[in-house]
């Protein structure tokens, strides 16, 4: 579970549907990857962390 990404999300107040649909992701393969039963693609972590304000390369550190 990535809890820092839904932590920075709920901090927001926003759901996982308003940041997939900026994204332009399902809210499905959203909460996937803040689960962490999938990663995100380069891509992906880029425009999630611009919705949510934090450096894409928090997703690829251990």
């Amino acid at each position: 579970m990535r809890i820092w990404l839904k932590d920075i999300r709920e901090e927001k107040g926003l759901t996982q549907e308003y940041v997939a649909k900026l994204v332009g992701i399902s809210r499905s393969s959203y909460g996937h990857i803040e689960s962490g039963e999938r990663g995100a693609t380069v891509s992906n972590a880029k425009k999630i962390a611009d919705v949510l304000g934090f450096h894409w390369t928090l997703f690829f550190e251990k």
